[in-house]
């Protein structure tokens, strides 16, 4: 039989996706349910006085109105419990949810919620996360007494020596904003009772385990009374991480034991889920003449927004990648994420790393130029290696291959893109210009957070043939995790694929595998699966039997915390690492950006199914490109002013540039089934870096702020008049 791994195998569920025959869980609603209307705050920042509903309960068709009042166990949280389920006393953000209207139709829940009558006393609004920190900034949390969510240091030998050594020193300051997720699906679900009156929620999420604890915690009931069911899922990139819809549909049906729909509209969508964080560098390094980086100062304060969400975890891989991909002696580096009245930032494709990595790729491509080194070879003699020390002060995880990656995206820049010599535009006005820059970002879940994936298989002996049933609770948002996981499970079992049956999203009948997050799924629930399958594999040999099964969970090697001084601590056991070069075009009357072609190389481990690796380094820059160039998610005084896909600009097939390569290296990972690891994440981090010194490259000015639009251009070219815009090109 034909090896299962490394071959392309087509998705299952393409076919159905593309003709409209999947079935999303707005697809779910039937006939006879109850509707869900959920009245938003409208509002940053403010104190409820009174909710009254009964306007609203003598509307046509109206069925209950719940409140806090209703909420067994009001606070959720992935990390800290800050959030209420509906707002009992305080509003914080715009999107917070103060009551929930439930109707027969849902014209009639949108009208019972315009008369619900909420009195608000409007309260101070900080939506400065510096001014956030300097007392007496009015609180978003009180209780708290202090706007600060999380401080992490990172310290690594002497910063006063090292900048000593210097004989290159250079400083600035780089700002990013909130990135929405605008996956294709906005959030939608149904919720009903089951034959033994557990509550059914059929949704889409990205941990199904997760969600079915805080909705149980919620209702104060035990977590066998919830079951989480995933539906087709129509994208996440960490947007489905927190809780959203879902305690909603499980309070209404629990509370009224009747079926529930609830579907958002895209501005419910954009207003009611986290966002990017926003995060502010300051940053100071310096360099020897022969290009060794000696130290490395920097500051990042983000901006969480209302409630904590995965904050402090982003925070710190946003700390640890200030340095970058490169080895520094000398670090002394502060991270900082605040609250604020802003709309709450979580999870988001590359977590932190793509924000960080802006600033460290940047100022290395920096320090090449005023050493006049070329910003390859700058790369070369301080890129990680297998040993190098992190400025958590322990080694890197093995499989380090920072450097292979950077000479393949090399050498493809000198062979196909002219790396070094100057590429005049078509016409005067039209500049043309290349950029490279490096990128890494952990695998898994990180600093000593528990970190496992469990999987079942059970073997049929069914005339003559065996096939296989392998269940594992790992959610398929797109990214192909599900073919995977059954190429994984043929391959060990030597089986047709089509003997493979996955269950994966039912939280009853499915084992823990863990968040589809992180780039994680491949390396931890696959590893699971491969295990369970031995496993089985080895018990139907030694028996006679016509079923067998067998469980496996799979742990990595351990992470810690970090010291709450210096940083110290095994912050990862594993990272992907990744190279880009972009050349872009620039037009210095429109001040327009174009990128005409990407080459993208990523180190996998093992390119189990390279058609869905190659697609996900696709639809990552597709989405890198809208975060560099487009996308400006825009807050003033804690209200969105682009609620919508008509203010918020999503790139589209025009946007893209005509010519991607993406360059798969296969450099196996030691826990990875046969050797592979995640992907996902990685196109995300080195692209704005590579773009902003395309972009020097082209008219010799240097961008700081994300996303370059045209205005952003025009102004940086503007400010640069007195100079030459002709752009200078390293030396090759």
């Amino acid at each position: 039989m034909k090896s299962m791994i490394g071959t392309s195998l087509p998705r299952l569920d393409a076919v159905a996706k593309v003709t409209g025959a999947a079935c999303y869980p707005a697809d779910l609603v039937q006939p006879g349910m109850l509707h869900l209307q959920i009245v938003f705050a409208r509002r940053p920042h403010a104190r409820i006085l009174s909710i009254d509903t009964r306007e609203a309960l003598r509307q046509p068709r109206v069925v209950a109105i719940l409140t806090a009042e209703d909420v067994p166990s009001n606070a959720f949280g992935l990390i800290e419990e800050d959030q209420p389920v509906l707002c009992r006393d305080v509003v914080r953000f715009e999107g917070d949810k103060v009551a929930l209207v439930v109707a027969e139709t849902k014209a009639a829940a949108l009208a019972g919620a315009q008369h619900v009558h909420v009195e608000y006393e409007d309260l101070p609004i900080i939506s400065c996360p510096r001014a956030a920190l300097v007392a007496p900034a009015p609180l978003v949390h009180e209780e708290r007494g202090s706007n600060l969510l999380f401080h992490m240091p990172l310290r690594r030998g002497d910063c006063t020596q090292g900048f000593g050594e210097a004989e290159v020193i250079l400083e600035e300051n780089f700002t990013t904003s909130w990135q929405e997720h605008a996956y294709l699906q906005p959030e939608a679900g149904i919720a009903y009772l089951d034959e033994e009156g557990r509550v059914v929620i059929e949704t889409a999420g990205q941990w199904l385990h997760e969600d079915r604890r805080q909705i149980a915690r919620i209702l104060q009931v035990s977590e066998e009374q919830i079951i989480l069911r995933y539906a087709t899922i129509g994208g996440a990139f960490g947007g489905r991480e927190d809780l959203s819809i879902q305690p909603l549909l499980a309070l209404a049906t629990w509370k009224l034991q009747r079926s529930t729909a609830l579907v958002w509209s895209r501005e419910e969508s954009i207003l009611g889920h986290h966002k990017r964080h926003t995060i502010s560098i300051h940053c100071r390094w310096g360099a020897r003449k022969d290009g060794r980086i000696t130290a490395v100062e920097a500051e990042s304060l983000a901006d969480g927004g209302a409630y904590a969400s995965t904050s402090p975890e982003v925070l710190k891989v946003a700390t640890l990648f200030a340095t970058g991909c490169y080895e520094v002696p000398n670090v002394s580096v502060d991270g900082y994420v605040v609250y604020t009245n802003n709309i709450p930032a979580g999870a988001f494709r590359g977590f932190g790393a793509p924000q960080a990595q802006f600033a460290s790729e940047v100022m290395v491509t920096r320090l090449a130029h005023a050493l006049e080194i070329d910003p390859i070879e700058m790369r070369r003699r301080n890129i990680y290696r297998e040993g190098s020390i992190e400025p958590t002060q322990h080694p890197l995880p093995p499989g380090v291959s920072a450097l292979p990656v950077l000479e393949r995206c090399a050498a493809e820049a000198y062979e196909s893109f002219d790396y070094g010599k100057p590429r005049p535009g078509k016409e005067p006005h039209l500049r043309r210009g290349l950029g490279i820059a490096c990128g890494m970002k952990n695998l898994g879940y990180s600093f000593g957070y528990p970190e496992q994936s469990t999987a079942t298989v059970e073997l049929l002996r069914e005339a003559g043939k065996v096939r296989a049933i392998v269940r594992t609770g790992a959610a398929d948002v797109g990214q192909g995790a599900h073919l995977i996981l059954r190429q994984i499970a043929a391959e060990v079992l030597t089986l047709p694929l089509e003997h493979i049956t996955l269950l994966a999203d039912n939280s009853y009948e499915t084992p823990n595998a863990g968040s589809a997050s992180a780039s994680r799924l491949t390396l931890m629930a696959g590893r699971a699966v491969r295990d369970a399958a031995l496993a089985a594999l080895h018990k139907l040999r030694a028996t006679v039997a016509d079923a067998v099964q067998a469980t496996a969970q799979y742990r990595p090697p351990a992470t810690t915390s970090l010291h709450p001084k210096t940083g110290s601590g095994v912050p990862n056991y594993c990272y992907g690492y990744a190279a880009q070069a972009i050349e872009v075009e620039v037009n210095i009357l429109t001040g327009q950006v174009k990128v005409l072609r990407v080459v993208s190389v990523h180190d996998v481990g093992r390119a189990l199914n390279p058609q869905q690796v190659e697609g996900q380094i696709e639809g990552g820059l597709a989405q890198a490109l809208g975060y560099a160039l487009l996308e400006h998610f825009q807050v003033r005084n804690g209200r969105v002013l682009t609620p919508n896909l008509s203010t918020y600009l999503l790139p589209t097939v025009l946007d893209m540039p005509v010519e991607i390569t993406p360059i798969v290296l296969e450099y196996a990972d030691v826990n990875g089934p046969f050797g592979s690891r995640g992907v996902a994440e990685l196109p995300l981090v080195p692209f704005l870096p590579a773009l902003v010194s395309a972009i020097h490259d082209a008219v010799g000015v240097w961008i700081t702020q994300q996303p370059v639009t045209p205005e952003v251009m025009l102004r940086a070219l503007r400010s640069n008049a007195g100079a030459s815009i002709s752009g200078k090109h390293p030396k090759r």
